[in-house]
């Protein structure tokens, strides 16, 4: 097996976290032909997408405090497993209600690679080195929505969407037993908490009650609302709206996915002059200025992809720069229940994200504008809760120069 602070047991983690971008992003470019096979509108077909992260919220805080009991690795393999199933039920529906179920169920599985991945780099590293891996993490993981649209692009030309659901399940079986027999389990068994309802209820408790936490955690959950406002968006409007092709959507999409690793990798170099807050700070205004600048170019009538695309990108920059930051903070409290507090960190982000994702479907307008003025409006939430709560209550060796320590 290979060793838990080996380069190698990073790159698998990368790859099983890696089941949640690839569940979200690789069947964009399918929404219009879902939405034709089953005569739906947008709205319908969007909400496979905010099932999913509905379900993938919910699922989290159960498998947190089951990981938090059992260890990390069983219940990685199981939730991979399920994953598989559901997503083979995807591949057959024959109606949108049934891929909405089946999305939902598939998402109860796949929220274990993501929230699990969080609580083993937090049970082998401290708070300021987990955020540097978190960020190379989030780099490699990046390779999936860079390549995951493209080729579910391909795959709706060439063959059609329902095997971009088959390829989901193989993907998740390969992980599965990879997992399994790759890596050592983590968490010491002495951090092992106990599974009663008054114990779980009590951690949540604990960690609710931490302002650090909330602060970390709602500004990532704002970052997250924006880009799954896009996500949400993005192929109605580019595909739709502005006449992209299905099969040319991943390339678009890999601009996107170019600025959020540059924005990963800047805030490892940055990470050896500056303190992971003031990184945040920095990646907080980049994404609030992009967003703005998007919804000024859809509030003046510039319907082109590049004045999305652009925008979106630099927004990207600065979202690379925050979340490895506020995963870090938000976890750095909690060695001993990394697990629950990955958990509810993953609950609130993804309860976010469906919430803004359900936005857009509802108010698409057949133009940019209403997902450009949800994206600039999370973003500048984010900045907020910084503002209001991080600066506040910063982590233990988080705190930029001139904020109050706790």
């Amino acid at each position: 097996m290979l060793a838990l602070t080996s380069i190698w047991t990073t790159l698998l983690l990368a790859a099983a976290c890696a089941l949640g971008p690839i569940a979200i992003d690789m069947y964009l470019p399918a929404f219009p032909q879902i939405g034709a096979d089953f005569g739906a509108g947008a709205d319908d077909v969007q909400l496979t997408l905010s099932l999913y992260l509905a379900g993938f919220a919910v699922a989290q805080l159960v498998c947190g405090p089951l990981a938090d009991r059992f260890g990390r690795k069983p219940i990685m393999v199981g939730g991979f497993l399920l994953f598989a199933m559901a997503s083979i039920g995807c591949a057959m529906a024959s109606n949108i209600e049934s891929l909405q179920l089946f999305r939902f169920l598939q998402a109860l599985g796949g929220s274990a690679g993501p929230v699990l991945g969080r609580a083993v780099i937090r049970d082998v590293y401290t708070p300021r080195e987990a955020a540097k891996i978190l960020a190379l993490l989030a780099s490699l993981m990046a390779m999936a929505p860079a390549v995951a649209p493209t080729l579910g692009g391909f795959m709706v030309s060439a063959l059609n969407w329902h095997w971009i659901f088959i390829a989901m399940g193989t993907y998740a079986l390969v992980m599965a037993g990879v997992i399994a027999f790759g890596i050592p389990e983590p968490l010491r068994r002495d951090y092992r908490q106990p599974l009663r309802p008054a114990s779980l209820f009590g951690n949540y408790r604990r960690i609710l009650g931490d302002a650090s936490f909330l602060g970390y955690t709602l500004t990532n959950a704002a970052v997250y609302g924006a880009l799954f406002a896009f996500l949400s968006g993005a192929a109605f409007v580019l595909i739709d709206v502005l006449g992209v092709a299905p099969e040319h959507f991943g390339l678009y999409f890999a601009a996107m996915v170019v600025g959020y690793v540059a924005g990963n990798l800047g805030s490892i170099r940055l990470a050896r002059f500056l303190v992971p807050d003031q990184i945040l700070l920095y990646g907080l205004i980049i994404a609030t200025a992009s967003g703005a600048s998007m919804a000024g170019f859809a509030l003046q009538g510039v319907h082109n992809v590049w004045a999305v695309m652009l925008p979106q990108s630099l927004l990207m920059v600065g979202t690379g720069m925050i979340l490895p930051q506020t995963m870090a903070g938000a976890l750095a409290n909690f060695p001993s229940m990394a697990g629950s507090a990955s958990a509810l960190f993953g609950f609130i982000q993804m309860a976010t994200a469906a919430a803004a994702g359900a936005l857009v479907g509802q108010l698409h307008d057949g133009t940019p504008l209403v997902m450009a003025a949800i994206i600039a409006g999370f973003a500048a939430l984010a900045l907020v809760f910084y503002l209001f709560l991080v600066q506040r209550y910063p982590a233990p060796g988080f705190e930029a120069q001139g904020a109050n320590s706790r």
